[in-house]
């Protein structure tokens, strides 16, 4: 086996781990019967949006991008992409707090977190 067919053998890899975290995470947000694991299940989706960036992004036998000592042409990995993701983890993270915060919040009010007990105080 050549390293050209290993390469072709990993190069969908990326793109079912990040089905299967969004498969996961939609799953876990469809049954959450509390508002802290809904905010844990919406982070695992927001991670396979990072794991979709770094696959659209990501070059076989690129090195970094990093062009000090290196001839023109040389193979990199696109930085904007890596730019893209850490700007995700930014705002994923900063999503994730204030949704805590609020639960936080919740919980000091009505006492509970779970949506059905909840529910009958829209009335």
């Amino acid at each position: 086996m050549t390293t050209h067919d290993r390469l072709d053998m990993t190069a969908g890899l990326p793109w079912c781990v990040a089905a299967w975290l969004l498969g996961v995470g939609l799953y876990g947000v469809a049954t959450s019967r509390n508002y802290v694991h809904l905010v844990a299940c919406l982070t695992v989706v927001q991670s396979a949006t990072y794991v979709v960036l770094l696959c659209v992004g990501y070059r076989w036998g690129a090195g970094p991008p990093i062009f000090y000592a290196h001839p023109p042409g040389t193979p990199a990995v696109d930085p904007v992409v890596q730019a893209l993701v850490l700007t995700d983890i930014v705002v994923g993270a900063t999503v994730s707090a204030l949704l805590l915060a609020m639960c936080v919040q919740l919980h000091k009010r009505k006492g509970t977190l779970d949506p059905e007990r909840l529910r009958p105080m829209r009335q």
